[in-house]
């Protein structure tokens, strides 16, 4: 149990900053954006309700055990806040702050470590999702998912729901080193092919690297390549986030490119903070500047460049979902539907409660099943409302988060997958 001393419950390792603590004027702007206070209507699971616990954990007027744990433990760091604040709050720099404090400080129960231990022993690695692959495809075509369905844990029953389609042919194949365009190179780009993204979504990779090859760009994808640190980062797991960071920057900072392309979300706004996360490390600040200041997401890169590849008509209703830490997080929102509107015939249409997170969240949906089930079924009937043919986001966990309460309903596709249809492409 924290001593409450009068001095600041935090250790001194980057705690929340007070000037930005003080910025919070709770003016309450957050509260119809925040889903866990559209789910629960507590204060405490509010923005600025969470602002305040930071500011008397900061004061040293509450510990960080209990109730200042369960209600940050519950926010999806979505950043829907942030664009809604008018006073200019960081809570992401916050938020960013505040979880590896708990992550140092307050022990978690023994089932809660064991699973999300076992989860971050999984996910960043490409060698051990592909064996994961291979035993899941096993393990989908037993019938076993049914059979256990129903006496599973919460958890376990959401990341069995949650598994992609496996295709082994994509989870073990390789991506081309380098692509050059047909035509004069308008941009020399380098591709983050990812840890997840590269095994279960390997297609998105293959159309991403098409569809600059045919907007003029050379592509660089440098094998010796892994996982950004995104999940960490965003989980309060400092010390692997920072360590994916050093090897990431690593990676791509000896390329001759004008930019490095990223096709998640949640990758392109953590590499885009790679500038805060070590921004106190004298050898690698100045590193992390340069890299985070050639972070594109596709969408952002495609948008910069005009149209030079012809686009087949698709006559078609499609719905866009932002990806939150696409529109939230980075602020790119426009891009990926001026991009779509490029295609001939296709209607772009948008989602009600567009910026309410669809649960996903990192490994929300599956350290809290709960309430991201519910933001999943809420996210899937607004889909339903506007009945389109097909639904595109723009990052992976937003497509299998939604695809969990849509199923087979509604086609789902990353925005580049189908503008490489539209491009190089036959109709599906």
């Amino acid at each position: 149990m924290t001593e409450l001393s009068g001095q600041s419950s935090f250790d001194s390792h980057k705690p929340p900053a007070r000037d930005l603590l003080d910025d919070c004027v709770h003016c309450g702007f957050c509260l119809p954006t925040c889903p866990t206070y559209q789910l629960w209507g507590e204060e405490m699971d509010s923005p600025r309700g969470r602002i305040y616990l930071m500011d008397l954990a900061e004061r040293g007027e509450i510990g960080l055990e209990g109730a200042f744990f369960q209600h940050i433990d519950a926010c999806l760091g979505c950043m829907a806040c942030v664009t809604a604040c008018p006073s200019g709050v960081q809570y992401d720099r916050l938020l960013e702050a505040t979880r590896p404090q708990l992550e140092r400080n307050v022990r978690r129960s023994t089932s809660d470590r064991f699973f999300r231990n076992a989860v971050f022993a999984l996910f960043p690695y490409r060698r051990r999702l592909r064996l994961a692959a291979v035993l899941g495809l096993l393990y989908q075509k037993s019938g076993l998912p049914k059979l256990l369905e129903r006496i599973l844990p919460p958890r376990l029953r959401a990341a069995q729901a949650l598994l992609p389609p496996v295709r082994l042919r994509e989870a073990f194949a390789t991506l081309p080193r380098r692509i050059r365009p047909s035509g004069p190179v308008r941009r020399r780009v380098a591709l983050l092919s990812g840890c997840v993204q590269d095994v279960f979504f390997h297609e998105v990779n293959a159309a991403t690297q098409r569809v600059l090859a045919a907007e003029g760009c050379e592509v660089l994808t440098p094998r010796r390549q892994g996982c950004c640190g995104a999940l960490g980062l965003h989980a309060g797991r400092e010390e692997h986030a920072v360590d994916r960071a050093k090897r990431t920057i690593a990676t791509f900072e000896g390329l001759p490119v004008d930019a490095i392309v990223v096709n998640v979300a949640g990758c392109g706004s953590s590499m885009k903070e790679y500038v805060h996360l070590l921004a106190d490390d004298p050898e690698w600040a100045q590193r992390a500047r340069d890299f985070s200041a050639k972070v594109r997401d596709v969408n952002e890169l495609l948008a910069e460049l005009e149209p030079r590849a012809p686009r087949r008509r698709m006559d078609a209703k499609v719905a866009y979902h932002d990806a939150c830490h696409l529109g939230h997080a980075q602020g790119v929102r426009e891009q990926p539907r001026a991009l779509l509107r490029t295609i001939p015939g296709l209607e772009v249409v948008d989602l009600p409660e567009a910026d309410l997170c669809c649960g996903s969240a990192g490994i929300y949906n599956l350290v809290q099943p709960e309430p991201a089930a519910e933001l999943g079924e809420r996210k899937a009937n607004n889909i339903r409302d506007v009945a389109p043919d097909l639904l595109v986001t723009a990052n992976p966990g937003c497509l299998l988060q939604i695809r969990r309460y849509l199923g087979d309903e509604i086609p789902m596709l990353h925005p580049i997958q189908l503008l490489d249809e539209a491009i190089n492409g036959e109709p599906r």
